[in-house]
């Protein structure tokens, strides 16, 4: 199955969620923000929310510094 993650093609397994694939990534969820589809997720849902083929989801990330 493939999604858009960030503009780019990424294959994923099935019943993928949105948290399963931050955690793929290697990104801590306390730091982003997941738009799914143009719409914002709310973090509780990250867990329950299944990705399906050609999604298309954006992870921001908050970064510190100054």
């Amino acid at each position: 199955m493939q999604i858009q993650l960030n503009g780019s093609t990424k294959t994923i397994t099935e019943a993928t969620t949105v948290a399963g694939l931050v955690q793929e990534l290697g990104v801590s969820i306390a730091s982003v923000v997941i738009e799914l589809n143009l719409s914002i997720l709310q973090p509780d849902s990250y867990a329950t929310v299944l990705l399906q083929d050609n999604d298309h989801v954006e992870i921001i990330r908050f970064v510190g510094g100054g």
